[in-house]
């Protein structure tokens, strides 16, 4: 495995990172108020204003190759055009104000689902450009969000400390809490296997988490050293887990399959690496207190 490091703009403070369609990769500048795009061959950034309040959050790539953007300071789902860097943004309605919007996952029916970390979920329809919001149980702390292969959408709550389903019945929506076996463990961030298994970025405690949704059983593994953070998850195509780890400033790779763990330090000090995301033999990182992009190159 090697680890690359790619700057940007001095006070873009990256938050979220997702490799775009073109080869290159997208990141929030939550510190500037933009989206930025990193072309690999140049080093170069495209940065895309998203607008006056802009502080922007999460970013995916939609199933149109489009950035799409989670804004706390619009308070806003926003689209960026991958081609024409055209924004287009679909303001929360009013039983959604101050949300504190925080990460988004498409289902595989193109719909959006999101977190607002103030106390709820949502879902944006592309197609209709219609928004809607729901209460969360607990209130304040929906994180991260994913979708599993099956189709089903999961949220972690950092403050509830739970883990939510999110079953839909037509246009109807139910919200369904899952303890984890560590009382307040802080979810911060989910992740799906190719398997529909569950993997949770445990801060308070340090720990990785499985939940198996056929057997509603969990699993819980320390990460090594004294005093770590999980914050950011991700699974690769491998189903090799990676995270990172506030508490010894690194990039963390778990081996399901040995329940292994492997460190890699970042090349900045307290580099906080807040999302992790990748595509075929590369891990992304947003390093937001180095204004830097990371890379795991893992076919080395």
């Amino acid at each position: 495995m090697v680890l690359d490091r790619f700057p940007v703009p001095a006070g873009d403070a990256p938050h979220d990172v997702a490799p775009a369609v073109d080869g290159g990769v997208w990141y929030t500048g939550q510190g500037a108020g933009l989206l930025g795009l990193l072309d690999l061959a140049t080093g170069e950034v495209t940065r895309v204003p998203l607008g006056d309040g802009s502080a922007p959050h999460g970013v995916i790539v939609g199933p149109d190759d489009a950035a799409w953007v989670t804004d706390s300071g619009l308070n806003a789902i926003v689209r960026v055009d991958a081609e024409t860097f055209a924004v287009t943004t679909f303001p929360l309605p009013s039983d959604g104000a101050g949300a504190n919007l925080n990460t988004a996952a498409f289902d595989t029916d193109g719909v959006l689902w999101f977190t607002g970390q103030s106390g709820l979920v949502g879902r944006l329809d592309p197609a209709a450009g219609e928004v809607a919001v729901w209460p969360a149980p607990r209130g304040r702390g929906p994180y991260g969000i994913t979708v599993t292969p099956g189709n089903e959408v999961y949220y972690v709550s950092l403050a509830g400390s739970y883990l939510g389903a999110i079953e839909r019945t037509g246009d109807e929506i139910a919200l369904i809490e899952i303890d984890p076996p560590t009382p307040e463990q802080g979810a911060r961030r989910v992740w799906s296997d190719s398997a529909g298994l569950l993997w949770v970025s445990e801060w308070n405690a340090g720990q990785l988490g499985r939940y198996d949704p056929a057997t509603r059983e969990w699993r819980e593994w320390r990460l090594p050293g004294d005093a770590p953070q999980a914050y950011a998850v991700y699974v690769d195509e491998r189903d090799d887990v990676w995270l990172s780890d506030f508490g010894a400033n690194s990039l963390v790779r778990f081996d399901p399959d040995t329940e292994t763990f492997v460190a890699l330090p970042l090349p900045d000090a307290a580099a906080a690496v807040r999302q992790i995301h990748g595509r075929a033999g590369e891990v992304w990182g947003a390093a937001s207190s180095a204004d830097a992009l990371v890379r795991v190159t893992t076919t080395c």
